[in-house]
């Protein structure tokens, strides 16, 4: 019964497993755990890296609730499970698709509203506010539909609920019409990314980049709408070029491994070689990259003013240390919005992701963010390692009582509490 997550640094025991087939088999199955005083935790695609999932009482899984359920106008609504790259085939196959994504596919939309997954857009939300209504599943059995007008508060919260209010059954979703993007990479240097990083978020839909921590350089992608014919990769660089790169990075990462101080001089010769190029492809296509080389990640939101400065700290402290990291920060800019719970509640975030690859030491690295990150608010992507309890969090997240009153009503008994719910909620 033993389960873990995608990368492997988070495991449990449950007593039990079930994946009910139906939202009244869910609700039957949470009902009588309740009952018989029995913990219960839903887990999707085991793609976060905190122990949000761990349980030693009933783990459910979603994946019998799948697929589009109901297309109403521009709402679609799906089942909680729904994977988002199957999300991405059908919505496509109907001229749909969503205004912004990640660039993983594989959570079920339930985890990733739950946690904040966002994509990338100075104008653009996080995947969660594309949510127009849910339906929850609370911990006496209960089906509520929750939506701006049927229990607003309890919307508010279970947007971004971090899998403690209740199990999500389903979710409805606003879309778009299906659209093309044209994507571009070119590496620069650092210094002028950072000095720059507003202007060109502001002047692409979509704006990242990747500083890696020796050699002063950066991967830049700007993606932007276009009404140009969907081209693609070729099919030589989607299933040949793309698979071999990732498995010439992973030997490349096991290398630093075991050779952890030939990083910096690796970084510094194979930042300017990092990839260049572009193209044009449906959405889904364009947003979504194949992550094959397993790691461990921490992300933080801190205000959009803040990015540069905190970006700079953070490679002034590996450089310092000459800390064993080959892996890039990750950064990104994404409009603010209303779920209680979101990392960029009420506010424009600047979010750095940092990573370490998997078998090697991270708790120094990641207490070196986070102690930089605190002097500007940072707030935690829910889905990433962070070592924040309830009386830092309660600083950070203007709403956080209101979400614990809304919790408190939806699950008295404590039916869905573990370890990680306790350490962050303080309940």
């Amino acid at each position: 019964m033993t389960w873990t997550n995608w990368t492997g640094d988070q495991r449990c025991d449950p007593a039990g497993r079930a994946t009910p087939r139906s939202p009244e088999e869910l609700a039957e199955v949470v009902g009588a755990a309740t009952a018989e005083g029995t913990a219960v935790k839903v887990v999707g695609s085991g793609h976060s890296f905190t122990e949000a999932a761990l349980t030693d009482g009933l783990q459910i899984a979603l994946d019998g609730l799948s697929g589009i359920l109901a297309v109403d106008g521009d709402h679609v609504t799906v089942g909680a499970g729904t994977t988002i790259a199957r999300l991405n085939r059908e919505l496509h196959a109907r001229g749909r698709a969503l205004a912004n994504l990640g660039d993983i596919d594989r959570q079920t939309i339930a985890g990733a509203i739950s946690t904040a997954t966002h994509g990338t857009g100075a104008r653009l939300p996080n995947l969660s506010a594309q949510v127009v209504g849910l339906e929850l599943v609370t911990a006496a059995g209960e089906r509520l539909r929750l939506d701006a007008d049927h229990d607003p508060d309890a919307f508010a919260a279970a947007r971004v609920g971090i899998g403690a209010l209740g199990a999500i059954s389903a979710v409805t979703l606003r879309t778009v019409p299906a659209f093309v993007l044209h994507r571009r990479d070119a590496v620069r240097d650092l210094d002028d990314v950072l000095a720059t990083v507003d202007a060109e978020a502001e002047a692409h839909d979509h704006y990242e980049f990747f500083a890696f921590p020796y050699g002063g350089r950066a991967c830049t992608i700007r993606r932007d709408r276009t009404e140009a014919p969907a081209r693609g990769r070729s099919w030589l660089a989607r299933r040949v070029g793309e698979p071999v790169g990732q498995v010439a990075i992973d030997g490349v990462f096991r290398l630093t491994r075991r050779f952890p101080g030939t990083i910096p001089t690796l970084c510094r010769v194979a930042a300017p070689l990092a990839s260049e190029g572009e193209y044009v492809d449906h959405s889904p296509a364009v947003f979504v990259s194949d992550r094959r080389v397993r790691f461990t990640e921490m992300e933080y939101a801190v205000p959009r003013a803040a990015g540069p400065e905190v970006v700079r700290r953070i490679l002034e402290w590996v450089q310092a240390e000459r800390y064993p990291v080959a892996f890039p920060l990750e950064c990104r800019i994404v409009a603010g919005d209303d779920a209680w719970l979101s990392p960029t509640y009420e506010r424009d975030a600047f979010y750095v992701a940092v990573h370490q690859f998997v078998g090697m030491a991270w708790e120094p690295y990641f207490a070196a963010v986070e102690a930089i990150v605190a002097a500007h608010g940072g707030r935690p992507h829910w889905g990433k390692r962070h070592a924040l309890d309830a009386t830092t969090l309660r600083e950070r997240y203007p709403r956080f009582d209101d979400f614990l009153a809304v919790r408190e009503r939806l699950d008295p008994t404590g039916t869905f509490v573990n370890g990680y719910v306790r350490r962050c909620l303080g309940v």
